[in-house]
């Protein structure tokens, strides 16, 4: 995409070009799918060339794949970062970042709150390689300071957090880690680029599960990081190589179609989740809501520095039991119940006995994950029936 060097151009026009010239490919005006899972070369020698590093071109696509490809330089673009790498899944690129940054008896500081499946990883990486985690809330300076011991390898992120939705201050870590020269991770699955640019707040490694708002179609597993592109070329011909976490090329084709509407979308998910806030905030058998700005929280004036919008997702607390809060979903008739999120269609769950089941109570308890607790991933539809199937399934609790 050639552009004047005078003029950058806007979110809504990368996600459309970024990353790709049709005039590279025959003037196909989408991205072609190069399902293939080998590349041939014009000479044995070239084959050399190649595996030593001594000349550009394609392989084997577990090492790279010109769609695959497509769709990291678009990420970057985007997150403006560096470089890309797409993974199978968003599991695949944190478990590749965490294990790239560690070597045993290590240490790392994550935020207090983390996604079931990140948590129960950290917990592997403990019993096997005995790197040990401490949680914070991250809420000043002296905290994360404190928790820092020469063994800290990363400080990794979650903001907005899954699923009580608080908001960490980036910028506030990122200084202190480029103070102790700790990289900082963020998890940006929530936000997306499209709300919230972690590199532009000097944070150093941003990663997506790019099933959720990055595909917005429900039907494709993917993972995306972004960063520098020396350490993210190391990534790849090591922890991503080796292990084999990579991305198909139709999945990452899917991803690059679905990134296209990727700002539409974020606006109707947004306008619908503040609606539907509002109106949660106001019923009598809800007893909190957790939404970036409009908490108990009190994190606005980090949200207004770093986030354009609160985002698609709620989480709200109900009165009552465990039991009660599973009634309400099994009332639902338009809202399915499912544990993804960015969809078109308005999802719902049950965080304690669902995504964070692996979590032990005392610390689940600890992130704020009551069993009162349900996650609402808003979709598309029309804000005034997603209402109308809450408020009658709230009238039956």
């Amino acid at each position: 995409m050639k552009k004047d060097d005078n003029y950058q151009f806007h979110f809504d026009t990368l996600v459309v070009h970024s990353g790709y010239n049709s005039k590279d490919y025959l003037g196909s005006l989408s991205t072609p799918l190069f399902q293939t899972s080998t590349f041939t070369f014009e000479s044995a020698e070239q084959g050399e060339r190649r595996f030593a590093g001594e000349e550009g071109g394609y392989i084997y696509s577990r090492l790279g794949n010109p769609t695959v490809s497509a769709l990291e330089s678009r990420i970057a673009s985007l997150e403006g970062g560096e470089a890309g790498l797409a993974f199978s899944s968003g599991m695949a690129a944190i478990s590749a970042i965490l294990i790239a940054l560690t070597k045993s008896d290590d240490h790392i500081i994550c935020s207090k709150g983390i996604y079931g499946c990140t948590f129960g990883l950290l917990d592997l990486m403990k019993d096997k390689y005995r790197i040990q985690t401490d949680f914070s809330s991250m809420s000043s300076a002296d905290e994360i300071e404190s928790l820092i011991t020469p063994k800290t390898s990363c400080i990794y992120i979650e903001s907005p957090i899954n699923p009580t939705m608080k908001l960490v201050d980036l910028q506030l870590v990122s200084q202190i880690g480029k103070k102790h020269n700790i990289p900082v991770v963020v998890d940006n699955t929530f936000a997306t680029p499209y709300l919230q640019k972690p590199l532009q707040l000097d944070c150093d490694i941003v990663i997506h599960s790019a099933t959720k708002y990055i595909c917005g179609h429900g039907d494709v597993v993917a993972g995306l990081v972004v960063g520098k592109k020396d350490f993210l070329a190391k990534v790849a011909m090591t922890t991503q190589k080796d292990i084999g976490g990579i991305i198909s090329p139709f999945d990452a084709w899917l991803l690059l179609r679905g990134l296209k509407t990727l700002p539409v979308r974020m606006d109707r998910h947004c306008s619908n989740a503040k609606f539907l806030m509002e109106k949660l905030k106001e019923h009598p058998k809800v007893k909190k809501v957790y939404y970036p700005g409009h908490s108990d929280y009190h994190d606005d004036f980090i949200m207004t520095k770093q986030m354009a919008q609160g985002g698609g997702l709620i989480s709200f607390e109900v009165y009552g039991t465990k039991d009660d809060a599973q009634q309400l979903l099994n009332e639902l008739q338009l809202i399915r119940i499912a544990v993804s999120l960015g969809d078109a269609e308005t999802l719902i769950q049950h965080p304690a006995t669902m995504t964070h089941a692996v979590v032990p109570e005392k610390e689940r308890l600890d992130m704020g994950i009551t069993d009162q607790l349900l996650r609402l991933s808003v979709g598309l539809e029309n804000k005034d029936d997603i209402w109308a199937d809450l408020s009658n399934a709230l009238a039956k609790v």
